[in-house]
Protein backbone atom coordinates (compact mmCIF):
# COMPACT_ATOMS: atom_id res chain seq x y z
CA UNK A 1 0.00 0.00 0.00
CA UNK A 2 2.83 2.40 0.84
CA UNK A 3 4.45 1.69 -2.55
CA UNK A 4 1.14 2.19 -4.38
CA UNK A 5 0.50 5.48 -2.53
CA UNK A 6 3.99 6.69 -3.49
CA UNK A 7 3.37 5.82 -7.15
CA UNK A 8 0.07 7.77 -7.13
CA UNK A 9 1.81 10.87 -5.71
CA UNK A 10 4.50 10.61 -8.35
CA UNK A 11 1.92 10.33 -11.11
CA UNK A 12 0.01 13.39 -9.83
CA UNK A 13 3.20 15.44 -9.57
CA UNK A 14 4.16 14.48 -13.12
CA UNK A 15 0.72 15.46 -14.48
CA UNK A 16 0.76 18.86 -12.79
CA UNK A 17 4.15 19.68 -14.26
CA UNK A 18 3.08 18.73 -17.79
CA UNK A 19 -0.13 20.81 -17.58
CA UNK A 20 1.81 23.88 -16.49
CA UNK A 21 3.99 23.83 -19.59
CA UNK A 22 1.81 22.28 -22.34
CA UNK A 23 -1.77 23.16 -21.42
CA UNK A 24 -4.02 22.57 -24.44
CA UNK A 25 -7.01 24.75 -25.34
CA UNK A 26 -10.11 23.97 -23.29
CA UNK A 27 -11.97 22.71 -26.34
CA UNK A 28 -9.26 20.10 -26.93
CA UNK A 29 -9.07 19.09 -23.24
CA UNK A 30 -12.80 18.27 -23.11
CA UNK A 31 -12.35 15.63 -25.79
CA UNK A 32 -10.27 13.46 -23.45
CA UNK A 33 -12.14 10.44 -22.06
CA UNK A 34 -13.08 10.91 -18.38
CA UNK A 35 -11.36 7.70 -17.31
CA UNK A 36 -8.00 8.63 -18.87
CA UNK A 37 -5.03 8.99 -16.57
CA UNK A 38 -3.07 12.20 -16.18
CA UNK A 39 -0.27 11.26 -18.58
CA UNK A 40 -2.77 10.00 -21.14
CA UNK A 41 -4.68 13.32 -20.99
CA UNK A 42 -1.50 15.28 -21.67
CA UNK A 43 -0.54 13.08 -24.58
CA UNK A 44 -4.03 13.17 -26.13
CA UNK A 45 -4.29 17.00 -25.88
CA UNK A 46 -0.89 17.45 -27.46
CA UNK A 47 -1.76 15.10 -30.29
CA UNK A 48 -5.04 16.91 -30.89
CA UNK A 49 -3.28 20.27 -30.89
CA UNK A 50 -0.71 19.15 -33.44
CA UNK A 51 -3.25 17.55 -35.78
CA UNK A 52 -5.80 20.42 -35.81
CA UNK A 53 -5.87 21.79 -39.41
CA UNK A 54 -4.75 25.45 -39.80
CA UNK A 55 -7.45 28.10 -40.12
CA UNK A 56 -8.23 28.93 -43.75
CA UNK A 57 -8.03 32.69 -44.54
CA UNK A 58 -11.23 34.10 -46.02
CA UNK A 59 -10.99 35.57 -49.52
CA UNK A 60 -11.07 39.38 -48.99
CA UNK A 61 -12.51 39.86 -52.50
CA UNK A 62 -15.36 37.40 -52.06
CA UNK A 63 -17.95 40.14 -51.43
CA UNK A 64 -16.69 42.52 -54.13
CA UNK A 65 -19.23 43.36 -56.85
CA UNK A 66 -18.47 42.51 -60.46
CA UNK A 67 -18.79 46.12 -61.59
CA UNK A 68 -18.17 49.54 -60.04
CA UNK A 69 -19.83 52.71 -61.36
CA UNK A 70 -17.63 55.75 -60.79
CA UNK A 71 -19.47 59.05 -61.03
CA UNK A 72 -17.88 62.32 -62.16
CA UNK A 73 -19.16 65.87 -62.44
CA UNK A 74 -18.00 68.15 -65.25
CA UNK A 75 -15.23 70.53 -64.40
CA UNK A 76 -14.96 70.61 -68.17
CA UNK A 77 -17.20 69.60 -71.11
CA UNK A 78 -18.84 66.25 -70.45
CA UNK A 79 -17.68 64.51 -73.62
CA UNK A 80 -14.08 65.60 -73.03
CA UNK A 81 -14.19 64.46 -69.40
CA UNK A 82 -15.46 61.02 -70.40
CA UNK A 83 -12.51 60.54 -72.74
CA UNK A 84 -10.03 61.88 -70.19
CA UNK A 85 -11.02 59.57 -67.32
CA UNK A 86 -11.17 56.37 -69.41
CA UNK A 87 -7.48 55.45 -68.89
CA UNK A 88 -8.05 55.70 -65.13
CA UNK A 89 -11.06 53.37 -65.38
CA UNK A 90 -9.02 50.94 -67.46
CA UNK A 91 -6.21 50.98 -64.90
CA UNK A 92 -8.54 50.21 -61.97
CA UNK A 93 -10.19 47.44 -63.96
CA UNK A 94 -6.86 45.79 -64.72
CA UNK A 95 -5.41 46.21 -61.23
CA UNK A 96 -8.44 45.10 -59.20
CA UNK A 97 -9.94 42.51 -61.51
CA UNK A 98 -13.45 43.98 -61.60
CA UNK A 99 -14.98 46.30 -64.20
CA UNK A 100 -14.93 50.04 -63.56
CA UNK A 101 -17.26 52.21 -65.62
CA UNK A 102 -17.52 55.99 -65.51
CA UNK A 103 -20.79 57.89 -65.47
CA UNK A 104 -20.78 61.65 -66.13
CA UNK A 105 -23.68 63.51 -64.53
CA UNK A 106 -24.83 66.97 -65.57
CA UNK A 107 -24.11 68.52 -62.18
CA UNK A 108 -23.49 67.87 -58.49
CA UNK A 109 -27.15 67.19 -57.76
CA UNK A 110 -27.28 64.48 -60.40
CA UNK A 111 -24.36 62.67 -58.82
CA UNK A 112 -25.83 63.04 -55.32
CA UNK A 113 -29.06 61.39 -56.48
CA UNK A 114 -27.13 58.65 -58.29
CA UNK A 115 -25.11 57.88 -55.15
CA UNK A 116 -28.18 57.88 -52.92
CA UNK A 117 -30.13 55.60 -55.25
CA UNK A 118 -27.25 53.14 -55.57
CA UNK A 119 -26.72 54.02 -59.24
CA UNK A 120 -23.14 55.07 -58.52
CA UNK A 121 -20.70 53.37 -56.18
CA UNK A 122 -18.10 56.14 -56.11
CA UNK A 123 -18.42 59.84 -56.77
CA UNK A 124 -15.85 62.57 -57.39
CA UNK A 125 -17.24 65.57 -55.53
CA UNK A 126 -16.30 69.08 -54.65
CA UNK A 127 -16.46 69.68 -50.89
CA UNK A 128 -19.99 71.09 -50.84
CA UNK A 129 -21.23 68.38 -53.18
CA UNK A 130 -19.98 65.78 -50.71
CA UNK A 131 -21.52 67.60 -47.74
CA UNK A 132 -24.83 67.83 -49.58
CA UNK A 133 -24.72 64.15 -50.51
CA UNK A 134 -23.88 63.05 -46.98
CA UNK A 135 -26.63 65.24 -45.52
CA UNK A 136 -29.26 63.69 -47.77
CA UNK A 137 -27.90 60.15 -47.56
CA UNK A 138 -26.00 59.68 -44.24
CA UNK A 139 -24.74 56.27 -45.32
CA UNK A 140 -22.48 57.92 -47.90
CA UNK A 141 -18.91 58.22 -46.68
CA UNK A 142 -15.71 59.86 -47.87
CA UNK A 143 -12.72 57.84 -49.06
CA UNK A 144 -10.14 59.93 -50.93
CA UNK A 145 -9.07 63.53 -50.51
CA UNK A 146 -6.96 65.12 -53.19
CA UNK A 147 -3.63 66.82 -52.65
CA UNK A 148 -2.15 69.38 -55.00
CA UNK A 149 1.56 70.04 -54.67
CA UNK A 150 1.57 69.10 -51.01
CA UNK A 151 -1.60 70.97 -50.00
CA UNK A 152 -5.03 69.57 -49.14
CA UNK A 153 -6.55 73.07 -49.34
CA UNK A 154 -7.54 75.26 -52.28
CA UNK A 155 -9.53 78.43 -53.06
CA UNK A 156 -12.20 79.83 -55.29
CA UNK A 157 -10.77 82.55 -57.51
CA UNK A 158 -12.42 85.70 -58.85
CA UNK A 159 -11.31 86.76 -62.32
CA UNK A 160 -12.19 89.46 -64.85
CA UNK A 161 -11.51 90.71 -68.37
CA UNK A 162 -11.73 94.31 -67.15
CA UNK A 163 -8.39 95.49 -65.77
CA UNK A 164 -9.95 98.85 -64.83
CA UNK A 165 -11.26 97.36 -61.59
CA UNK A 166 -7.68 96.62 -60.48
CA UNK A 167 -6.11 98.93 -57.92
CA UNK A 168 -2.67 98.35 -59.47
CA UNK A 169 -1.26 97.17 -62.78
CA UNK A 170 -1.74 93.38 -63.20
CA UNK A 171 1.43 91.31 -62.70
CA UNK A 172 2.47 87.68 -63.15
CA UNK A 173 1.71 86.03 -59.85
CA UNK A 174 -0.79 84.04 -57.80
CA UNK A 175 -2.78 84.36 -54.60
CA UNK A 176 -2.06 82.53 -51.36
CA UNK A 177 -3.27 83.19 -47.83
CA UNK A 178 -0.48 84.53 -45.61
CA UNK A 179 -1.24 85.27 -41.94
CA UNK A 180 -4.95 85.47 -42.70
CA UNK A 181 -4.55 87.84 -45.67
CA UNK A 182 -4.84 86.95 -49.40
CA UNK A 183 -1.43 87.89 -50.75
CA UNK A 184 0.00 88.02 -54.28
CA UNK A 185 3.06 85.76 -54.48
CA UNK A 186 5.37 84.29 -57.07
CA UNK A 187 3.61 81.45 -58.97
CA UNK A 188 6.34 79.07 -57.81
CA UNK A 189 5.44 79.67 -54.16
CA UNK A 190 1.76 78.70 -54.18
CA UNK A 191 0.03 75.33 -53.98
CA UNK A 192 -2.09 75.49 -57.14
CA UNK A 193 -0.26 75.12 -60.45
CA UNK A 194 -0.78 78.35 -62.38
CA UNK A 195 -1.51 78.84 -66.06
CA UNK A 196 1.68 79.29 -68.08
CA UNK A 197 3.71 77.09 -65.75
CA UNK A 198 4.60 73.41 -65.96
CA UNK A 199 6.88 70.83 -64.40
CA UNK A 200 9.66 69.69 -66.69
CA UNK A 201 11.59 66.77 -65.20
CA UNK A 202 10.45 67.88 -61.76
CA UNK A 203 11.48 71.51 -62.26
CA UNK A 204 8.78 74.21 -62.34
CA UNK A 205 9.15 76.68 -65.19
CA UNK A 206 7.38 78.35 -68.14
CA UNK A 207 5.12 76.07 -70.17
CA UNK A 208 5.64 75.47 -73.89
CA UNK A 209 3.21 73.32 -75.86
CA UNK A 210 4.34 70.44 -78.06
CA UNK A 211 4.19 72.65 -81.15
CA UNK A 212 6.53 75.18 -79.55
CA UNK A 213 3.85 77.73 -78.64
CA UNK A 214 4.45 79.45 -75.31
CA UNK A 215 1.54 79.65 -72.88
CA UNK A 216 1.08 83.12 -71.41
CA UNK A 217 1.67 83.23 -67.69
CA UNK A 218 -1.31 84.19 -65.56
CA UNK A 219 -1.84 87.76 -64.44
CA UNK A 220 -3.22 88.86 -61.06
CA UNK A 221 -4.15 92.15 -59.49
CA UNK A 222 -5.86 93.43 -56.35
CA UNK A 223 -9.46 94.62 -56.46
CA UNK A 224 -12.11 94.89 -53.74
CA UNK A 225 -15.09 92.56 -54.01
CA UNK A 226 -17.38 95.61 -53.87
CA UNK A 227 -16.23 96.19 -57.46
CA UNK A 228 -18.44 93.32 -58.62
CA UNK A 229 -21.66 95.21 -57.86
CA UNK A 230 -23.50 95.97 -61.08
CA UNK A 231 -21.35 93.54 -63.08
CA UNK A 232 -22.36 90.35 -64.87
CA UNK A 233 -21.00 87.31 -63.05
CA UNK A 234 -20.55 83.71 -64.17
CA UNK A 235 -20.77 81.31 -61.23
CA UNK A 236 -19.97 77.66 -61.77
CA UNK A 237 -23.05 76.27 -60.00
CA UNK A 238 -25.03 76.87 -56.85
CA UNK A 239 -23.48 73.76 -55.31
CA UNK A 240 -19.90 74.32 -56.45
CA UNK A 241 -17.83 75.05 -53.34
CA UNK A 242 -15.22 77.21 -55.07
CA UNK A 243 -17.40 78.48 -57.90
CA UNK A 244 -20.56 79.20 -55.91
CA UNK A 245 -20.84 78.62 -52.16
CA UNK A 246 -17.68 80.25 -50.80
CA UNK A 247 -17.72 83.26 -53.18
CA UNK A 248 -21.36 83.93 -52.35
CA UNK A 249 -20.51 83.68 -48.65
CA UNK A 250 -17.93 86.42 -49.19
CA UNK A 251 -20.58 88.63 -50.79
CA UNK A 252 -23.05 87.81 -48.02
CA UNK A 253 -20.53 88.88 -45.39
CA UNK A 254 -20.09 92.21 -47.22
CA UNK A 255 -23.83 92.79 -47.36
CA UNK A 256 -24.00 92.29 -51.13
CA UNK A 257 -27.25 90.65 -52.27
CA UNK A 258 -26.67 88.56 -55.38
CA UNK A 259 -30.35 88.87 -56.36
CA UNK A 260 -30.50 92.65 -56.02
CA UNK A 261 -26.93 93.78 -56.72
CA UNK A 262 -25.70 91.43 -59.45
CA UNK A 263 -26.58 90.01 -62.84
CA UNK A 264 -25.45 86.38 -62.72
CA UNK A 265 -25.79 82.94 -64.25
CA UNK A 266 -24.65 79.41 -63.45
CA UNK A 267 -22.63 77.85 -66.29
CA UNK A 268 -22.19 74.33 -64.78
CA UNK A 269 -18.41 73.92 -65.27
CA UNK A 270 -15.19 75.71 -64.38
CA UNK A 271 -13.82 75.84 -67.90
CA UNK A 272 -17.14 77.33 -69.04
CA UNK A 273 -16.85 80.27 -66.64
CA UNK A 274 -13.26 80.92 -67.74
CA UNK A 275 -14.29 80.79 -71.40
CA UNK A 276 -17.25 83.10 -70.79
CA UNK A 277 -15.01 85.79 -69.30
CA UNK A 278 -12.34 85.23 -71.94
CA UNK A 279 -14.93 85.70 -74.70
CA UNK A 280 -16.42 88.79 -73.05
CA UNK A 281 -19.82 87.22 -72.38
CA UNK A 282 -19.47 88.03 -68.65
CA UNK A 283 -17.48 90.65 -66.80
CA UNK A 284 -16.44 88.40 -63.93
CA UNK A 285 -16.24 84.67 -63.28
CA UNK A 286 -15.55 82.15 -60.52
CA UNK A 287 -13.64 78.87 -60.55
CA UNK A 288 -11.16 76.84 -58.57
CA UNK A 289 -7.55 78.04 -58.73
CA UNK A 290 -6.19 77.90 -61.38
CA UNK A 291 -8.90 76.77 -63.80
CA UNK A 292 -7.52 79.02 -66.53
CA UNK A 293 -5.20 76.11 -67.30
CA UNK A 294 -8.14 74.14 -68.72
CA UNK A 295 -8.21 76.49 -71.75
CA UNK A 296 -4.47 77.06 -72.19
CA UNK A 297 -3.99 74.70 -75.13
CA UNK A 298 -6.78 76.23 -77.22
CA UNK A 299 -6.36 79.82 -75.97
CA UNK A 300 -2.72 80.27 -75.04
CA UNK A 301 -3.28 83.90 -74.00
CA UNK A 302 -5.99 83.05 -71.45
CA UNK A 303 -3.66 83.95 -68.58
CA UNK A 304 -3.31 87.50 -69.91
CA UNK A 305 -6.92 88.13 -70.87
CA UNK A 306 -8.48 86.57 -67.75
CA UNK A 307 -7.06 88.35 -64.68
CA UNK A 308 -7.46 86.95 -61.16
CA UNK A 309 -8.23 89.70 -58.64
CA UNK A 310 -9.36 87.98 -55.44
CA UNK A 311 -9.73 84.57 -53.77
CA UNK A 312 -11.98 82.90 -51.20
CA UNK A 313 -10.98 81.51 -47.82
CA UNK A 314 -9.22 78.14 -47.66
CA UNK A 315 -11.39 75.21 -48.73
CA UNK A 316 -10.64 71.52 -48.13
CA UNK A 317 -9.79 69.84 -51.42
CA UNK A 318 -12.23 67.79 -53.47
CA UNK A 319 -12.90 64.16 -52.65
CA UNK A 320 -14.07 60.77 -53.81
CA UNK A 321 -17.13 59.69 -51.84
CA UNK A 322 -18.30 56.11 -51.46
CA UNK A 323 -21.77 54.64 -51.17
CA UNK A 324 -22.83 52.83 -48.04
CA UNK A 325 -22.20 49.10 -48.05
CA UNK A 326 -19.21 49.03 -50.39
CA UNK A 327 -16.80 46.51 -48.81
CA UNK A 328 -14.03 48.14 -46.81
CA UNK A 329 -11.41 45.89 -48.39
CA UNK A 330 -12.48 47.15 -51.81
CA UNK A 331 -12.42 50.77 -50.67
CA UNK A 332 -8.83 50.43 -49.48
CA UNK A 333 -7.86 48.61 -52.68
CA UNK A 334 -9.31 51.47 -54.74
CA UNK A 335 -7.37 53.99 -52.67
CA UNK A 336 -4.11 52.07 -53.05
CA UNK A 337 -4.60 51.57 -56.79
CA UNK A 338 -5.41 55.25 -57.31
CA UNK A 339 -2.32 56.32 -55.40
CA UNK A 340 -0.20 53.93 -57.46
CA UNK A 341 -1.75 55.28 -60.68
CA UNK A 342 -0.83 58.83 -59.70
CA UNK A 343 2.78 57.67 -59.45
CA UNK A 344 2.80 56.71 -63.15
CA UNK A 345 3.40 59.16 -66.00
CA UNK A 346 -0.01 58.36 -67.47
CA UNK A 347 -1.78 58.81 -64.15
CA UNK A 348 -0.04 62.11 -63.48
CA UNK A 349 -1.11 63.40 -66.90
CA UNK A 350 -4.72 62.18 -66.56
CA UNK A 351 -5.27 63.72 -63.14
CA UNK A 352 -3.59 66.94 -64.20
CA UNK A 353 -6.14 67.21 -66.99
CA UNK A 354 -9.26 66.43 -64.99
CA UNK A 355 -8.64 67.77 -61.48
CA UNK A 356 -5.01 68.79 -61.07
CA UNK A 357 -4.34 66.16 -58.40
CA UNK A 358 -0.71 65.37 -57.63
CA UNK A 359 -1.30 63.05 -54.66
CA UNK A 360 -4.07 61.75 -52.38
CA UNK A 361 -4.68 60.83 -48.75
CA UNK A 362 -7.44 59.04 -46.87
CA UNK A 363 -10.18 61.60 -46.25
CA UNK A 364 -11.66 62.63 -42.87
CA UNK A 365 -15.29 63.68 -42.66
CA UNK A 366 -14.66 66.22 -39.88
CA UNK A 367 -12.45 68.29 -42.20
CA UNK A 368 -15.60 69.38 -44.03
CA UNK A 369 -17.30 71.01 -41.04
CA UNK A 370 -16.13 74.40 -42.34
CA UNK A 371 -18.09 73.75 -45.53
CA UNK A 372 -21.16 72.74 -43.53
CA UNK A 373 -20.94 75.98 -41.56
CA UNK A 374 -20.75 78.03 -44.77
CA UNK A 375 -23.78 76.22 -46.20
CA UNK A 376 -25.81 76.89 -43.04
CA UNK A 377 -24.90 80.55 -43.10
CA UNK A 378 -26.05 80.88 -46.70
CA UNK A 379 -29.25 79.01 -45.92
CA UNK A 380 -28.52 76.17 -48.36
CA UNK A 381 -28.36 73.51 -45.61
CA UNK A 382 -30.03 72.90 -42.28
CA UNK A 383 -28.07 73.66 -39.12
Amino acid sequence: MLVAFTLVLAACASTGSDDATTTAPEAVATTVAPDSGGDTATTTAAAAATTTPPTTMADPTADWPEEILFGFIPSEKQEKLADTVQPYMDYLTEELGITFEDIITADYNGLVVAMGAGNADLGAFGPFGYVQAQEQYPEIGVLIQSIRFGSDLYHGQWFTNDASICEDEPVVGAYEWVDGVPTIMDPTEVSALQVGWAYNDGVLGPETLDDGTEVAQGLVCTAPLEAVVGKSIAFTSATSTSGGVFPQLQLFNLGIDIEEDLEYSYLTSHDATVAAVYNGDFDIGLSFDDARRTLRKEKTDVGEKVIVFNVTDDIPNDVVAVRGGLPESLQLAIFDATKAYLDTEEGEAVFDEIYGWTDIRLARDEDFDVVREAAVKLGVAEE
